[in-house]
Formats: C-alpha cells, sequence, structure tokens
C-alpha cells in the first residue's frame, strides 16, 4: 500500500524564500496514507452532501478546498489571501484588513462542523476539524472506544475512571465481541427486516428531527393533511432571448403572460422545507402563486416563499400588519421595495431597505411571520425577503436548529402551545448571491 508523499524540497520552497530549512531547525513531514486519504475525502464528501450544509454552496467550496490543501499539502499553512482568490473570486488586490469574507465564512464553517458532529454525525468514524485562528483543516479517526462509548445501545457504559488499565481492555474486548455476535444475529434476520421496514411509515415525527423543530413547526404537522408551500413566481413579459420584464396591469395583456418562472432562493428554500419535513416523515404539496385561490387557504395549512411582490397570491389572504412590504413611494430609490415598519420601538427605522439593486447585493432584509389565516384552526406561515436571497436566508433561519433555537428565544416560546401569531425581520449579509449571515434585528409577538 503506498503513501501520498511530498518532497521536503516542495515544504521547503512553500515555507521559506530560500531552499532548505533554516539552520538548526528540524523539519517533521507528515505523510498521508492513501487509504486514509481516501477515507478523509470520503468524509468531506459526507459532510458536503449533508442537510447541515445543505444550500450553502460557498461553505462547501471552502471545505473541499481546504481538504485538498491539507491532503495534498501536509504542513503547509492556508493563508487568507489564498482562500479569498482561489475559492471565492477575490481580486488580487484583496485587503484582509477591509474584507472579512473569509474570516466570516470560517466562523460559519466551524459552527456547521460542531452542529453536524453533535447531531446526525455524532457516531462518525472521521472528525473534520478547522481549529480558530487556522485555515488548516484536520481529520481525527476515531478510535473503536470512542465509537462504542459515542453510539447507544442496550449495552451497560463502563466507567473507565473506575477500572485498571488491563480490566478496561478486557472489558472493551467483551463489548466489541457482543457487538459482532449482535450484528451476526440480526444479518440473519436481514431478509424480515427488509420486508418489515417497507410497510408504510405513519406521519409522526422522526426520531432523527431535532426537538427545537417540533416545538416550531407543530401546527404544520398536526394533521393528517399535508401543508402547502406556495413559492412565488411572478409574472413575465417577455422572453428570455430577448429580454424579460414585469408584467404592468396599465400596459399589457394578460395573455401575454409567462408565469412559470421563480428565483433561485426560492428554489433553495423549498428544497429546505422539504428536508425539514422529510425528518419528520411527513410530506409537503408544493404549488405555484399564480395557481394559488383563496379556497386553498381556507382548507389548508400554507407556508408562503417569497414576497408578495412576487408572490401575488399573498394579496388574497390576511397579510402582515407591523411589517408590510412596499414600494418607496418618492426620492433617489423611489420603485425600490423595502419592508415598512409600521410602528417602529425606539432605535427602529421606519423602513427596512436593502442595498441600491446595482450588483453586488451585500445586504438585504426580509421577513417571518405566523398569521392568522382564514380560517382560524389552519396556520400560515410567511417567508419573504425583498429578494430571491433574502426568501432564502428566510428558508434558511427556520430550518436550522441554532437560529430556530434564538427565533423562540426572544418569542418566550417554550412549549408548542406558546406559540402565537408574531412577526419578525432579519437583516441578511450577501456575498456572491449568497446569504452569508442572518440576524433578528424586530420582534413583534402575540399579534391577533
Amino acid at each position: 500500500m503506498g503513501f501520498d508523499t511530498v518532497t521536503l524540497e516542495e515544504v521547503f520552497a512553500s515555507s521559506w524564500v530560500t531552499p532548505g530549512p533554516p539552520s538548526g531547525v528540524t523539519v517533521s513531514v507528515t505523510l498521508i496514507h492513501s487509504g486514509e486519504k481516501e477515507s478523509y475525502l470520503e468524509q468531506v464528501d459526507k459532510l458536503v452532501k449533508s442537510h447541515v450544509l445543505h444550500g450553502s454552496e460557498s461553505l462547501c467550496k471552502m471545505l473541499q478546498y481546504l481538504a485538498h490543501q491539507a491532503l495534498n499539502h501536509p504542513g503547509v499553512s492556508v493563508k487568507e489571501y489564498q482562500i479569498a482568490t482561489e475559492v471565492f473570486g477575490r481580486s488580487s488586490d484583496f485587503d484582509p484588513h477591509l474584507d472579512a469574507t473569509v474570516r466570516v465564512r470560517a466562523g460559519r464553517l466551524r459552527s456547521k462542523l460542531d452542529e453536524y458532529y453533535r447531531g446526525v454525525g455524532h457516531d462518525d468514524a472521521i472528525v473534520v476539524e478547522l481549529p480558530k485562528g487556522s485555515y488548516s483543516l484536520s481529520f481525527h479517526p476515531r478510535s473503536a472506544e470512542d465509537l462504542l462509548r459515542a453510539t447507544p445501545g442496550p449495552y451497560a457504559v463502563l466507567d473507565e475512571f473506575t477500572m485498571q488499565p488491563s480490566a478496561r481492555k478486557f472489558a472493551l474486548v467483551i463489548v466489541v465481541l457482543c457487538v459482532l455476535l449482535a450484528g451476526s444475529i440480526i444479518a440473519n434476520v436481514g431478509l424480515l427486516w427488509a420486508r418489515w421496514s417497507r410497510r408504510p411509515v405513519a406521519s409522526s415525527p422522526a426520531d432523527t428531527a431535532p426537538p427545537i423543530f417540533q416545538l416550531f413547526w407543530q401546527p404544520f404537522l398536526a394533521g393528517p393533511e399535508e401543508p402547502w408551500v406556495v413559492f412565488s413566481n411572478a409574472g413575465f413579459i417577455g422572453r428570455p432571448e430577448t429580454g424579460m420584464r414585469y408584467f404592468n396591469p396599465a400596459e399589457d395583456s394578460p395573455d401575454h403572460i409567462l408565469d412559470h418562472y421563480t428565483g433561485v432562493g426560492e428554489v433553495l428554500a423549498v428544497s429546505d422545507l422539504d428536508h425539514l419535513f422529510g425528518q419528520f416523515r411527513h410530506r409537503i404539496h408544493i404549488k405555484r402563486g399564480s395557481l394559488f385561490t383563496p379556497d386553498d387557504a381556507k382548507n389548508n395549512n400554507l407556508i408562503f416563499v417569497g414576497s408578495p411582490a412576487e408572490n401575488l397570491a399573498l394579496a388574497e389572504i390576511p397579510g402582515t400588519q407591523e411589517f408590510v412590504f412596499k414600494r418607496v413611494p418618492s426620492g433617489p430609490r423611489k420603485g425600490d421595495l423595502a419592508i415598512f415598519n409600521v410602528h417602529p420601538k425606539a432605535g427602529e427605522p421606519s423602513a427596512f431597505l436593502p442595498n441600491p439593486p446595482t450588483p453586488p447585493l451585500a445586504e438585504d432584509y426580509s421577513i417571518i411571520a405566523l398569521v392568522r389565516g382564514l380560517n382560524p384552526a389552519r396556520s400560515t406561515l410567511i417567508l419573504a425577503g425583498t429578494s430571491t436571497i433574502g426568501t432564502q436566508a428566510a428558508a434558511e433561519f427556520v430550518c436550522q436548529p441554532n437560529s430556530l433555537r434564538e427565533l423562540l428565544r426572544q418569542l418566550n416560546v417554550s412549549n408548542s402551545s406558546d406559540l402565537k401569531p408574531f412577526e419578525a425581520v432579519l437583516r441578511v449579509e450577501v456575498r456572491r448571491d449568497v446569504p452569508i449571515e442572518s440576524k433578528l434585528i424586530a420582534v413583534r409577538k402575540d399579534l391577533s
């Protein structure tokens, strides 16, 4: 079995201006077994495909880049400038003192890795870490003892601090033998298990769904019917090859409307919601806004994805009261979509307006709102931004445990019965058309 090696000349060329190490310095070069490298890359691929990093394209690119750097150039540190220019496409004059993009995303990546290993990856054989203060990814294979300790099962947990080393080794051997024996028994009844597992599964919450999700999403899980996800698809005039614009009822004939387009943020939001409800073994019914009718609002729990500017179905049902989407009526930003603050509190602006629409978009605002629908027995959730990126950020916020926990904390919700109609505004930091960080900046709760 071979090793992926790196020559001393390559290490010296990456570390010093002149070849060769400084006098008196001992160089230690880590060689990575080719089989280990393959396992590490498989673990990175597993992370990229997990729901924790789902939709975070920039974080996935950064993780893959850092992994290849760590495995192909072991012992060579990765520079912030290198990541900015080679991963995020920054120009050669990138200044890390003026642009914190790399540091911000590295922080988010650390949080995502921690979230993954505290959740679905708690028993993975390989741990991937990005230590603080460094951009060098590290890989830590777990020992058999670590895996046994991390994996819950019907066996007693042995306290290593109360046993002598020889006793610990003997106990570990016994436990491993028990696990192997159990595995053999399970293999012999595999056919019966396969037949049983094909039976229809009830729409009860799955064991893999974090409890915080149950707390917030209970109104949409209570009944046997599927909640409806209504995504925006604004009407356009024209064709992609000749140019398109929004439909203007004062000028255009409705016969010429093209209503089969939607934004990338809406697509990713629907994907996040589908994955979320999949954890509860619960399906969702997806419908485009142009086909929605008020009768649908009377009979179903609804999740609207997209603002009223594009999701015109929102205009046909009760919507938000405190934070309202409107076009700016006058001034240099006339016609731009903003979120107007109907009753501003001390220190709050009267309107939340993103940066000018000329590229690149750096800041957006979005709304998360639980409102009363036409049927009081049904629930309606609105996830909408002033742009498609803001809409994506709103969906991500309620589909991720940490951010959802912060929302429920501000709403003072400790059980599902405490959840009352509310409206909240997010400020969304955007880089290269990807929502990087979202923060709650205004909340109205217990609305009638």
